[in-house]
């Protein structure tokens, strides 16, 4: 297989009718290492808008359980990507996701900002920021759009952007009027951070903590009222991702998928998981009978206890 045959398999493809199809290909084939970065830190964008910060604050969730919930989030998203909307596992995680939104008075404007971040925050990653081998192009761009407007629309998001460039209007928009400090915002941006941190072996943590910080733009440093990064830690690494982009480019195409699932940082779930068995569980929410859940203090939400075995015919990874 040569390096751009997974290109050119995209560009024979619609980006309006095979908007999935292209869409895995880039996350599990062209960019894997790259997309989930990007997608990781279109999620932790989110913490800086005070209603989304303090939310998650409020359930300690992401404070003492982050682990957990940086799982919980791809696999259900990956389930997704994998098996589409229709009924099985797709349709199975869908659910799931939903089920735990619905249980807070989430306002729609934030449900958008959120959808746009998952837009727009690869193509700046990839194109904008210079850290992809190669730059996507409009057609792979429009496809990726499009999946997520599908995602959106089974979410039940109202007005979504029809467009790629009207999502980048609302993304902007929305962080120039809503970003602010908060502490439950600050504190899961805390706790995230710590756990990136902890992804690598001891011995890089003094190093990776100052890199990650340098990749936090000025809206972000400013909302969590972190000092500024040195502009030696700012120039290092952009430099160093750039220079693995070059390295990569000259890398053979990968053959066989890398998905969510198969992420060495996805910890949580050794034995195995079911997308109907993971995540929180509000009360009110319909909890697997067997299925033996713990309620956070003061909460009113209840999670699944750890070191819990699925049986053989329920594991999916």
């Amino acid at each position: 297989m040569k390096r751009y045959d997974w290109y050119d398999e995209i560009h024979r493809l619609d980006a309006e009718a095979d908007f999935r199809r292209i869409t895995q290909i880039l996350a599990w084939h062209e960019f894997p290492w790259d997309i989930t970065q990007a997608l990781g830190l279109a999620l932790y964008r989110t913490y800086a808008v005070p209603s989304i910060g303090e939310l998650l604050g409020r359930t300690r969730e992401f404070t003492t359980r982050t682990q957990y919930r940086y799982d919980d989030t791809a696999l259900l998203l990956g389930a997704m990507l994998h098996h589409g909307f229709e009924p099985g596992e797709g349709r199975d995680a869908l659910r799931r996701m939903n089920q735990m939104h619905r249980s807070f008075d989430i306002g729609n404007d934030d449900y958008r900002y959120v959808l746009s971040t998952f837009v727009v925050m690869p193509v700046r990653w990839l194109n904008d920021l210079g850290y992809g081998w190669r730059r996507l192009t409009e057609h792979e761009i429009t496809a990726s759009t499009n999946y997520y407007r599908e995602l959106g629309r089974h979410m039940g998001i109202k007005e979504i952007p029809a467009t790629y460039a009207e999502f980048h209007e609302l993304f902007d928009s929305y962080e120039r009027e809503n970003f602010a400090y908060s502490e439950g915002g600050r504190a899961v941006s805390d706790a995230t951070l710590d756990l990136m941190v902890d992804f690598y072996p001891p011995w890089q943590r003094p190093v990776i903590r100052p890199f990650s910080m340098a990749l936090l733009d000025d809206r972000l440093i400013t909302a969590f009222r972190y000092p500024e990064p040195s502009r030696f830690w700012r120039v290092a690494a952009r430099a160093g991702l750039r220079a693995r982009a070059k390295v990569v480019r000259f890398l053979p195409p990968r053959v066989e998928p890398l998905m969510e699932k198969d992420n060495p940082n996805i910890r949580s779930y050794p034995a195995g998981f079911d997308v109907n068995r993971i995540g929180t569980f509000p009360q009110g929410c319909p909890v697997p009978h067997d299925l033996v859940t713990t309620e956070v203090p003061g909460t009113g939400i209840r999670v699944p206890e750890q070191g819990q075995e699925l049986a053989p015919e329920q594991r999916t990874a």
